[in-house]
């Protein structure tokens, strides 16, 4: 590895003994050689420092670190420190209980040859127990990504994960992750990196494989923890401000947001987007009756469609 790493791999981790290890191989396992790995440890109180304890004697790659203050506790908190320490000119974000491809660094970078872009997305493979078989398909762009696209990244028909983008530094000169978010902090992140107009590409090999498991911050946000879906809210909220302030705010992404509202009572998610909006009277009329009729359309609408389907 050279003096400057070309990339730096950062990893929050919070009890994570049982699956960490595995992570670590996948990625001493790269197929590219110049990284280093921040491994960010939030405060957990498992074993974890001595079951990795081998792989950071054997490569110095490796680090091990405490989260420190003034880093709020989670996971933007320990990304935040790692971004201050990192030292490659290109940055990019592993879970602790997932699988890297062995390739993933060497074929992200390629998409660099592009010097016109910014950051690099490719594909994820969710699984459960049994790790799948890894993609052996080459190197292969999808589609570029620009401001222009980003009412695709907001709704998430183009998913940004937190692990599947590799970054140049340079995108996170003057942005970090928001350090109030418990859920969802990646993607007001990266949509606030792309409203200011940074360019990518996306790639449609597979070269991530998260594993679906209970502990997970996603799977305590679909079992409605409320800590994960009030994070959301906020999110939410934090991300149609910004929209607002930059004149990305559409007309077809206030409707995707205050149809989302419906799920978000207990927060009055509605009102909050209303207070943000500013609206006429007229056209508060109008989005209180799209609020309040959304369930009975959407009811319509999926009998409409398993009538056709029989």
């Amino acid at each position: 590895m050279s003096k400057i790493p070309k990339v730096t791999i950062i990893m929050a981790t919070y009890n994570r003994a049982h699956f960490i290890v595995d992570t670590l191989q996948s990625i001493k396992n790269q197929s590219f050689t110049d990284w280093e790995c921040l491994i960010i440890d939030d405060g957990g109180t498992d074993n974890t420092r001595e079951v990795i304890a081998p792989l950071l004697a054997q490569d110095s790659r490796f680090q091990f670190l405490k989260r420190e203050a003034p880093y709020k506790k989670g996971l933007p908190g320990c990304r935040n420190f790692g971004l201050d320490l990192a030292k490659g000119n290109y940055i990019i974000f592993f879970d602790d209980d997932d699988f890297v491809h062995p390739a993933n660094l060497k074929i992200s970078l390629e998409a660099f040859e592009d010097s016109s872009i910014d950051f690099c997305n490719y594909q994820k493979c969710a699984y459960q127990g049994e790790m799948p078989a890894i993609s052996t398909t080459a190197f292969a762009i999808e589609q570029k990504l620009t401001k222009a696209d980003i009412a695709k990244v907001v709704t998430q028909e183009i998913g940004l994960a937190s692990c599947t983008v590799l970054w140049k530094k340079h995108c996170f000169d003057t942005i970090r992750f928001n350090e109030k978010l418990l859920y969802a902090e990646e993607w007001e992140c990266y949509i606030r990196i792309i409203a200011k107009n940074f360019k990518g590409i996306i790639l449609s090999n597979v070269l991530y494989y998260n594993r679906k498991h209970a502990e997970s911050n996603t799977g305590e946000f679909y079992r409605d923890n409320p800590i994960r879906r009030a994070s959301y809210v906020e999110a939410v909220l934090m991300v149609m401000q910004n929209l607002k302030e930059k004149q990305l705010l559409t007309e077809s992404l206030r409707r995707h947001f205050i149809s989302l509202s419906i799920d978000f009572k207990e927060y009055d998610l509605f009102g909050q987007i209303m207070a943000i909006l500013k609206l006429s009277v007229l056209q508060r009329v109008k989005w209180q009756f799209f609020y309040s009729t959304f369930p009975l359309r959407l009811s319509v609408y999926k009998f409409k469609k398993s009538i056709k389907k029989g």
